[in-house]
């Protein structure tokens, strides 16, 4: 049944108004009362005739109604049945859409979560029904793949149980839900009943009126006071709303034709109600030039409303017009809305392009053959950002919905079956390495308490060494077996460092003594007799170095004392060449260590790098010369580059003498 037929109906069928004006017509043609206070004369005879002829309108508005169904105007129709039941679900309009496929789980749980605080419970449902497709989408697909996972464990698929936090609270959500909206309706549905009960017995008061033999001007007062309680009437069930809005208009329509006997009271009615309806109609071809399409079509719905609901019908010769009129811009809402949402679509089937694509890349990584742990985590989060890329793509058509997130979901199990195959085997080499480290902490736990130093202290070395080789493990063994590990260990290098903080007794007291010998040597004043002073800087030296070696921690002290010789020897007037050897050996006295050549081999590496650089210096000199082949050797700027390349040649000299020196270190 069409709005456009139930608004015809509250202004009356021409076809039905006949025959109701021909039933009224022979009830007043025996009567030559004046219309303003004439009483209905009417017989039994003419009442019968009148209910029967009433029947036979019911009859034809209903084929009317049939015939003229409208699109555009049921989809109003629909919507305002549902909002009819409660006043507040006209609130589900106002409730902010949002893209719940690119959420997460926990994501939605918090947005359902928010929707049953500050929402009522009878508004929500299309977005708690899409929050629960959506969950329950991507848990399925959790599930699947925890099940794979738990089987290639070697699981007994019958034995399978996973659940999380986040989907106990969903359900959590979801059956209080369930419960609120039960209760809702539950007390609703007695209210609605009550309603629904009261306004037929309107209908069936308002039938009665113009069988009753009384003053026509009581009987509209009766009938006037009928209209405002059906007005206040209440909401009755959504099944209902229309069959019972298009039964009262049908006999408030006959009603209007009864009262044609007192055209003053109808008239009066007809031109409030055209009033009423022009300035609805204005509005809503106001509302037709509105791009933003879902507020205009919030709004008509309103304004139908208020037609149907607020307003009786209009004089005959307006009825066909103002409804054209009405009934057009409600249709070019209803067409900009459709155009609306077949933009919609397109941007769909582009977001479908989309997905499909990044589905095409998933399949891609997942045939990538990977064989190392590393490989696989890269991959992982490869596919995690495609899977997120797949959610925040958007909507794609209803009609494909399915079988994309199906392929989806495909192409993501493919990925993980080559995964979790790729874990499986590397558990059985993690297992292998368990045991390598499992011997390894034997053979420290067997060792740890050893005194034996000079053999044991290679081994533990080694061990640790070795430890550091093997792959992973197991993660649940990882933590227990390296604190196993590294308290033997750290028992034996206790031990090692407590005897060794025995021998290093000596070295501190040597670094005292260094100190005290560093500071008197400030005080030291030279001859000024080169050979003299040499000497006592030699002496000095000697010194230095029977005082004893000092702790690792205070190496820095040997490079004060070389700082302390520097400055010395800068002052000595004397062979610079000689002064540096001099303090070239004291420096590779300090270096030199027992079985270790760490040190020497730095300076080794240094000395190399020096020579190379002065000898690629020489060179570039000499390359530089050819460009003054034909220019006398006294010309300043070829004797600036003679001079540069002689000063080079003796720093050449002095390095690689430096050199012959390290090596006899060795």
């Amino acid at each position: 049944m069409s709005e456009k037929d139930n608004l015809q109906n509250a202004d009356g069928n021409e076809e039905t108004k006949a025959t109701a004006n021909q039933a009224t017509e022979s009830t007043g043609a025996e009567t030559t009362q004046d219309a303003t206070s004439l009483e209905n004369p009417t017989t039994d005879e003419n009442t019968n005739s009148t209910s029967e002829q009433v029947e036979t309108n019911e009859e034809t508005k209903t084929e009317t109604v049939e015939e003229k169904s409208n699109s555009h105007v049921d989809e109003i129709d629909e919507s305002n049945a549902e909002d009819a039941e409660d006043e507040s679900n006209s609130e589900r309009h106002t409730l902010e859409e949002k893209d719940y496929h690119a959420m997460s789980m926990e994501q939605l749980v918090k947005e359902f979560d928010s929707l049953l605080k500050q929402q009522k419970v009878q508004t929500i449902k299309s977005h708690v029904d899409e929050i629960r497709s959506e969950f329950n989408a991507k848990f399925s697909e959790l599930l699947e793949e925890k099940k794979e996972e738990f089987i290639n464990d070697s699981g007994n698929e019958i034995d399978f149980k996973y659940s999380t936090p986040t989907k106990k609270e969903f359900n959590s959500l979801y059956k209080e839900y369930k419960s609120n909206l039960n209760a809702y309706y539950k007390n609703l549905e007695s209210s609605l009943k009550s309603n629904l009960e009261n306004r037929l017995r309107i209908i069936e008061e308002i039938k009665g009126l113009i069988n009753v033999e009384e003053n026509i001007n009581t009987t509209y007062k009766h009938f006037k006071e009928l209209q405002e309680e059906w007005r206040n009437a209440g909401p009755i069930p959504r099944d209902k709303y229309n069959n019972a809005w298009n039964t009262y208009h049908h006999h408030v329509e006959i009603f209007y034709d009864f009262l044609h006997l007192n055209r003053d009271l109808r008239d009066m009615d007809f031109k409030h109600n055209l009033d009423q309806k022009l300035k609805i109609i204005e509005r809503a071809e106001e509302l037709a030039k509105d791009d933003n399409v879902n507020r205009a079509f919030r709004e008509l719905q309103v304004l139908h409303k208020m037609w149907k609901e607020d307003l009786g019908p209009v004089a005959k010769e307006h009825r066909e017009d103002i409804w054209d009129r009405f009934s057009n811009a409600t249709k070019t809402i209803h067409d900009k809305r459709q155009a609306y949402y077949a933009d919609l679509d397109k941007a769909y089937e582009a977001n479908l392009e989309r997905k499909e694509e990044i589905i095409a890349k998933i399949d891609a990584v997942a045939q990538d053959n990977a064989n190392t742990h590393q490989a696989w985590q890269k991959k992982i989060k490869t596919i995690e950002a495609l899977r997120q890329d797949f959610f925040n793509a958007g909507k794609v058509p209803i009609k494909v919905n399915e079988a994309t997130w199906a392929k989806f979901k495909a192409s993501v199990r493919a990925f993980n079956k080559k995964k979790n195959s790729f874990y499986k085997n590397l558990k059985k080499e993690q297992y292998d390495n368990l045991q390598k480290k499992l011997d390894l902490i034997k053979i420290a736990e067997d060792n740890k308490d050893s005194e034996d130093f000079e053999t044991v202290t290679p081994l533990m070395k080694k061990i640790q060494s070795d430890w550091k080789k093997i792959g992973h493990v197991p993660r649940k063994d990882s933590d227990k077996i390296w604190h196993k590990f590294k308290a033997a260990c750290n028992h034996y290098f206790d031990k090692l460092h407590a005897e060794r903080n025995a021998a290093n007794k000596e070295l501190f007291e040597a670094y005292e003594k260094k100190s005290k010998f560093l500071e008197a040597l400030k005080d030291l004043k030279l001859s000024g007799t080169p050979e003299s002073d040499i000497e006592t800087l030699k002496a000095k030296i000697d010194e230095w170095k029977s005082l004893g070696n000092v702790p690792h921690s205070k190496r820095y002290i040997e490079g004060k004392f070389n700082k302390a010789l520097d400055d010395m020897f800068g002052k000595l007037k004397m062979d610079k060449t000689e002064i540096e050897m001099i303090k070239f050996e004291n420096k590779l006295e300090a270096l030199s260590q027992p079985d270790d050549t760490r040190l020497l081999d730095n300076e080794h590496n240094f000395i190399r790098k020096k020579i190379d650089e002065v000898k690629g210096e020489i060179n570039q000199l000499e390359n530089n010369l050819q460009f003054f082949s034909n220019v006398d050797e006294s010309n300043p700027m070829v004797k600036d580059v003679l001079n540069n390349i002689e000063n080079h040649k003796n720093n050449l000299s002095i390095w690689e003498e430096k050199l012959r020196k390290l090596k006899d270190m060795y």
